[in-house]
């Protein structure tokens, strides 16, 4: 297979990327389209995918330009997670996706509890609680306020599953996705008839569930016209983002743990059985590995709360090549606990520890004697400080990870590794790929054309670490007091309640 190449996909918030992967594990090519987020009201956010696919093929068609003649055996798709994609009969796209930082569903959250009886129901069914950024309550949502759109709905696809749809004409899912739908059973691996009966939605909305790493759809003739791509080319199941985003990094066995700075971060631990935190902070979901599921928690607001930062406040730099370095040099002038500010980084509301769509971001703790540079510490601290949260709650379930894997964003900046690794008191290190879901989703193409054995073998033969960064313990314990004082300034995110007059 010497002469095959592997194709990435992933369906990202801010662009759909593509790279194109050799059995060796080389990255031959990458492209990059980038897509607009709609936000048509405070804590909304909605994205067309109709756009998701025109930068899927703007980015194939640059990638394949690369590499003439490249030989693609498989293809392997990554996307976010939870984003609904409202289709009718004919598989057109009845309005806008919900994306998974989408605020508005409170109501059809409680509406779902109590339907099913109470969070411990939701437990033992999905694993899950009712919370905005998941499936099901966008599809309550559509039922509740877009009558007419509900009427001509038939199907309700993620992301990436609607990239193959549009691919191959193949309506499918796979584990790892559906299991952030609160509508699957990550324990039993099925689509829970017991929610969907619940709340009254028919299974048939729903697509059949394959493996990850199994062909589930061909290249169509017309996908191969618009996309280049030869048509009959397998497209395996593919995954999550933060599945993809943990198997592009090694993450694929018990006892490992990936931290990931994307729009979104995570902290995701591998476990050899479902382990579902009794509180409901922390997710439950299967991994792309058969019989292998995950831990995570999730902050909404990660390298989204920077870029956002960096473009309001920085905008002298916003744009330029070096703005996240010049940033990072900025805040690397500033002792830890930025000399008491404080940043919460709530500005799409929270998922994990506090599940509560209304908290907002605030700067605290300012005065006169403090510059930007100590604003621009404060952010990249308090997105490390919500990632402990994560971590915190991970070690409370007992999973101890010795070190931390990291991805995305915050593993490409020395001084943000260093800090994340002086904030969790945690060795982190990287591996010899940036990629992030993108490989992941290139390595399941792989083992679905049968270039390895499984994924644990594809990791091994592909991905390197480099040596561990060990924490400054010192800092580390300079680091508890503004935690603390992070984690006590939470209900500072929370809008004042309307005060009643007479």
């Amino acid at each position: 297979m010497a002469d095959e190449r592997f194709l990435g996909l992933d369906i990202g918030t801010s662009g759909v990327k593509a790279i194109l992967v050799t059995p060796a594990g080389e990255v031959e090519a990458a492209a990059n389209t980038p897509l607009a987020l709609s936000t048509p009201q405070p804590g909304w956010a909605e994205q067309d995918p109709e756009a998701w696919w025109q930068a899927t093929l703007t980015s194939v068609r640059a990638l394949l330009a690369q590499r003439p003649g490249a030989r693609v055996a498989a293809v392997g798709i990554s996307g976010q997670m939870h984003s609904s994609v409202f289709l009718d009969a004919a598989g057109a796209v009845i309005r806008p996706a919900l994306l998974w930082c989408d605020g508005r569903t409170t109501a059809e959250c409680a509406e779902i509890t109590a339907r099913a009886g109470g969070e411990q129901q939701l437990r033992e069914w999905v694993s899950n609680p009712a919370l905005e950024g998941f499936t099901l309550p966008k599809v309550l949502w559509l039922r509740n306020h877009e009558p007419a759109a509900f009427q001509r709905l038939a199907r309700v696809l993620l992301a990436k599953d609607f990239i193959r749809f549009r691919l191959t004409g193949a309506l499918a899912a796979e584990p790892s996705d559906a299991s952030g739908t609160l509508m699957y059973d990550p324990t039993r691996q099925r689509w829970s008839a017991e929610i969907m009966q619940a709340v009254a939605l028919p299974l048939s909305l729903l697509p059949d569930v394959g493996g990850s790493a199994e062909v589930l759809g061909r290249i169509s003739a017309g996908a191969a016209r618009a996309s280049g791509l030869a048509e009959g080319t397998p497209v395996v199941g593919g995954g999550a983002d933060n599945a993809c985003g943990a198997a592009g990094v090694g993450a694929v066995a018990p006892g490992e743990a990936v931290s990931s700075w994307g729009t979104s971060g995570t902290v995701l631990a591998p476990t050899a059985r479902p382990l579902v935190d009794p509180g409901l902070r922390a997710h439950t979901f299967c991994h792309v590995l058969p019989d292998v599921w995950y831990v995570m928690g999730v902050i909404l607001s990660a390298g989204g709360a920077f870029a956002w930062y960096r473009d309001q406040l920085a905008r002298e730099l916003a744009g330029t090549a070096d703005a996240d370095m010049a940033l990072n040099l900025e805040a690397a002038t500033i002792p830890p606990g930025a000399d008491g500010v404080t940043f919460l980084p709530y500005l799409q509301g929270e998922r994990t520890p506090h599940r509560d769509a209304a908290a907002r971001g605030a700067f605290l703790g300012l005065s006169l004697a403090h510059s930007r540079a100590h604003l621009t510490r404060a952010v990249l601290e308090g997105v490390c400080f919500a990632l402990r949260d994560s971590l915190t709650i991970l070690q409370e379930l007992g999973l101890s990870p010795s070190s931390l894997l990291l991805t995305g964003g915050g593993a490409k900046s020395p001084f943000v590794r260093r800090l994340q690794a002086d904030v969790f008191g945690l060795p982190v290190c990287t591996v010899n790929r940036e990629e992030g879901p993108a490989y992941g989703a290139a390595l399941l193409a792989a083992v679905g054309a049968g270039a390895f054995p499984d994924l644990p073998a594809a990791a091994r033969a592909t991905l390197t670490r480099a040596p561990l960064e060990q924490p400054d313990l010192r800092a580390h314990v300079q680091y508890e007091e503004p935690y603390r004082r992070f984690r006590a300034w939470y209900r500072a995110a929370r809008p004042p309640r309307e005060v009643a007059t007479t």
